[in-house]
């Protein structure tokens, strides 16, 4: 199911009382290391309004970014339809609380569906550079899995625009990612069932269990 939305404050009410969106999938599982499940807990049942990241420089810088590389990515794989709706909320028919709004979606020669997701982050030390290594970082995992329990479509492409520096100079690498469906089909049952469980931890008004990222 879709719903269409017609502007960002409507669709911020729509996403404050809908259920769990794409990027809030990682706290569920306690792998978000800005959100705990906890923090999102009390989002969800008001007791905490959501942090303003309007002026926050990597959010802005995100924003920014975000149609200049969907426009790469275009070119750089003309093979995809690329269609995009800033405001459409694709929501699980079965579980209507799971809901998604997408960086782009793709149509590829052979009528599959699939999402694009959109990344822009700042490397700092080896340890960040190990969470792209033949991998996206774990919260990032979450959140393809749940756009694709959302939308039910084939596949998933991550295109992350990665910054690091050296001696002093600002230095990128683009990197693309793809996730089909069926290679995590159980990651993407087990998802569905902690996301089960902490919604109805909302709707009980019960507060789970906190759950803290590995460091």
């Amino acid at each position: 199911m879709i719903i269409k939305i017609n502007d960002r404050d409507e669709w911020l009410k729509v996403r404050k009382v809908q259920g769990i969106g794409g990027s809030e999938a990682g706290a569920v599982l306690g792998i978000n290391k800005y959100m705990t499940n906890v923090d999102l807990w009390e989002l969800k049942t008001g007791r905490k309004a959501a942090p303003d990241l309007s002026d926050n420089a990597a959010v802005m810088f995100g924003k920014f970014a975000e149609e200049h590389l969907r426009e790469l990515f275009k070119q750089d794989y003309p093979e995809y339809k690329v269609d995009y709706h800033e405001f459409d909320i694709y929501v699980n028919d079965a579980y209507p609380f799971i809901f998604a709004t997408l960086d782009g979606e793709l149509t590829a020669p052979d009528g599959s569906r699939g999402i694009l997701e959109i990344k822009t982050t700042t490397i700092q030390n080896k340890l960040q550079w190990e969470q792209w290594e033949n991998k996206i970082p774990d919260s990032y995992y979450a959140q393809i899995l749940h756009q694709l329990a959302a939308t039910g479509w084939d596949f998933a492409i991550l295109k992350a625009y990665i910054r690091y520096y050296v001696d002093g100079e600002v230095r990128v690498t683009i990197r693309h990612y793809r996730i089909n469906r069926k290679d995590v089909q159980e990651d993407i049952a087990f998802l569905i069932k902690r996301e089960t469980e902490f919604w109805q931890q909302v709707q009980d008004d019960v507060c789970p269990n906190l759950i803290l990222p590995e460091i």
